[in-house]
């Protein structure tokens, strides 16, 4: 299935866009997820794995099941103070 994803403010200046799409299985979970938008734009790998990743506005484990109605974003870490 494929799954678009939304990404902000510095995952979205290292993949150069906005948006992702990405094929998972129909039973992917958060983990599938993370590993699809690596293959599909390998220069999120640093902000895949340490990012948050939000399914319907709420943060997600990696456990987490994906549908294919889903809202996903890439939230990258954050600093600051």
């Amino acid at each position: 299935m494929q799954i678009r994803v939304k990404l902000f403010a510095v995952a979205s200046q290292l993949a150069g866009r906005n948006e992702l799409i990405v094929e998972v299985d129909e039973d992917a979970d958060v983990a599938a997820l993370r590993q699809a938008i690596i293959a599909s734009c390998p220069s999120l790998e640093p902000l895949a794995g340490k990012g948050l990743v939000a399914v319907d506005a709420k943060y997600a484990r990696d456990d987490v099941r994906i549908s294919p109605q889903a809202e996903i974003a890439i939230i990258p870490p954050v600093s600051g103070g």
